[in-house]
């Protein structure tokens, strides 16, 4: 096959480093990324904390990627609505599907559509500049949340709402949000979760930063740190280092002092049942929880002791799932790409050409540096199939230049590095990294888009 044309949809870390397994395989290979919006890095760009700046430093090598011959970057262009999926796959022997997990779960419970109530999804976007979330009305005009879920990213949410606004300042964070973290009136943080200690999936070293957080007193109830012998037996699974790394930091929370002027609560075996309040947020309703089962296959089961909680803002960081993408199959349950080894599936058969990686293949979860396997182990299965692939009707270059004749502005990587400079020099004078751009309009304007 010569040469191998392939199309990743997403640019976000699983996308790059698909394409440089594809580009160094030694096919003789193109590939072209098409990303909806006009700026590149995904989950880097709007996921990353803007006070974690050295996980963003990834964007080097990515840039190094998209400098490899055969390598095109197509912005602004939305796959399924721009171009169809089916329109798209006819132009190239593979599709890889990079696109993320880009609808949040819902609670599932009254009071969930209250204002003052929001997915993490949101709130982080609001918070990183994402263009489809920059108007998005977060209200901190109250002086207690609740964030629901215990991952890294409801550490992010915790620690954001509860940091010194001061020390954001010289950070990427989008203006609209640092104005309103500035006028926030958040002092207390409750950090809820559904299942124990040893069932909480923060990593050790997201977890660490609250036991050295300044001016908040952070504090995990000592009977809840108690495991059954269950849990016991979880943590002292050789291979859930980090579970018992977690618990002794746990036990570590509360001699800070108590004279902070914020708080951040840790809370364990709770599960949301509703929120309250008439026009917004004023309140959560929490059900004791118990867990009943063997040891990694325990269930939480209610019971029927209740507290509830004032607050007036919720977050609720409980996991996303897969947008839905024309006909291509989603795991109802998982909320991921049907898939099996990377190759997508439907009634269990494969889908020719069709692949997926990333969050989209996988889930949430991991680091940003897991979806470099991830996403190598899916190109292997591609390059495995190679022989099978059905050769494309048409050549990709004609499927570009439809858009371009329809009016379409589409950004190359070229342009994305005028907007990347824009951001760098008006970040530079006020001694940020960068200030984002964070409407559409104004990326393009800044890219001055010219045809590739």
């Amino acid at each position: 096959m010569n040469p191998l044309r392939v199309a990743i949809v997403g640019s976000g870390p699983s996308g790059f480093y698909a394409a440089e397994a594809l580009l160094r395989a030694g096919e003789d290979t193109s590939v072209d990324m098409y990303e909806k919006l006009p700026v590149p890095f995904g989950l880097v760009r709007y996921g990353v904390a803007p006070d974690h700046p050295k996980l963003k430093q990834v964007t080097s090598v990515f840039s190094r990627i998209a400098d490899m011959p055969g390598f095109r970057f197509f912005g602004n262009i939305h796959i399924g609505r721009d171009i169809a999926v089916d329109r798209l796959g006819r132009h190239y022997h593979a599709v890889i599907f990079a696109c993320g997990a880009e609808r949040e779960r819902d609670l599932g419970i009254p009071g969930e559509s209250l204002s003052g109530s929001h997915s993490a999804r949101g709130f982080v976007a609001w918070y990183n500049g994402h263009p489809d979330y920059r108007d998005l009305r977060v209200d901190l005009d109250c002086d207690t949340a609740a964030v629901i879920g215990q991952g890294n990213v409801a550490l992010d949410v915790a620690r954001i709402l509860l940091k010194d606004p001061g020390d954001l300042q010289a950070t990427d964070i989008a203006d609209h949000a640092y104005e309103a973290l500035r006028a926030s009136r958040i002092r207390t943080v409750h950090l809820i979760g559904r299942r124990s200690p040893a069932q909480a999936r923060f990593t050790p070293r997201e977890l660490g930063e609250f036991a050295g957080f300044e001016d908040c007193h952070v504090t995990a109830d000592p009977a809840e740190l108690r495991l059954g012998p269950v849990c016991e037996a979880e943590t002292g699974d050789p291979r859930n280092a980090a579970a018992r790394a977690n618990l002794q930091i746990l036990r570590s929370f509360g001699r800070n002092g108590n004279l902070a002027s914020r708080r951040c609560r840790f809370r364990f075996m709770r599960n949301p049942v509703r929120l309250g309040g008439t026009d917004r947020v004023e309140s959560i309703t929490l059900e004791r929880n118990v867990l009943t089962g063997g040891p990694f296959r325990q269930k939480c089961v209610g019971t029927g002791a209740f507290e509830t909680v004032s607050c007036g803002l919720v977050v609720r960081c409980i996991g996303y799932r897969t947008q839905r993408l024309a006909d291509l199959p989603v795991d109802r349950k998982t909320g991921v790409l049907k898939n099996r080894s990377g190759r997508l599936i439907d009634a269990n058969k494969p889908l020719p050409g069709l692949y997926a990686t990333g969050w989209a293949k996988r889930g949430p979860s991991g680091t940003i540096g897991t979806n470099r396997g991830d996403s190598v182990a899916t190109v292997e299965a591609l390059l495995s199939d190679v022989h099978s692939l059905v050769a494309p009707v048409a050549d990709a270059d004609d499927l570009v230049d439809s858009l371009r004749s329809a009016g379409h502005r589409i950004i190359g990587f070229e342009d994305w590095k005028r907007i990347d400079a824009v951001e760098a020099a008006n970040g530079a004078s006020l001694g940020k990294p960068r200030q984002k751009l964070t409407r559409i309009t104004d990326m393009l304007e800044a890219a001055r888009a010219v045809p590739l």
